[in-house]
């Protein structure tokens, strides 16, 4: 068995008593307002090693995602998401409907918001060079950036 570092994302800040109930249960490591906690966990594979560590923690901390610190081979990170039972539902009609498992449904949409992102998020840099580069000439705008980029330490 392997031990898989987990990132738990809690839906609010854990209370010192929850959060001591908690390390009574399984090692934790909180950072510094307790809404994020890191754990290692001993598994066969990521997916256990999520589920164990959900169950381990239901009840005792408000948990809302437990995922793989360190992505894959394939530069993935493994996440277990507890969904309310109306959002499950729509889900599973969804998937349904698309003639998808739950879990391949959720996986593609993730992906696709994902690509949604860097693709606006390329556009909006694009955008903001033109804005700049109306305004400053190319070698001036690539030595701001690298300015910014490496700053050097004040005084030198």
């Amino acid at each position: 068995m392997r031990h898989h570092a987990l990132e738990i994302t809690l839906t609010r800040q854990a209370t010192r008593a929850e959060l001591a109930r908690a390390v009574r249960v399984m090692p934790l490591a909180a950072n510094h307002d307790r809404t994020r906690l890191m754990t290692l966990a001993k598994a066969k594979n990521p997916d256990r090693a999520l589920s164990r560590v959900h169950h381990r923690l239901a009840g005792l901390l408000p948990v809302d995602v437990v995922a793989t610190h360190y992505p894959d081979a394939d530069h993935c990170v493994t996440l277990a998401v507890d969904f309310s039972p109306d959002t499950d539902s729509v889900i599973r009609r969804a998937a349904k409907q698309a003639g998808q498992s739950p879990s391949a449904f959720v996986e593609q949409s993730i992906h696709r918001a994902l690509a949604r992102h860097a693709r606006q998020e390329a556009e909006h840099l694009d955008h903001a060079l033109q804005v700049l580069l109306a305004r400053t000439t190319p070698a001036r705008l690539l030595a701001a950036a690298g300015r910014a980029l490496a700053p050097t330490p004040a005084g030198t």
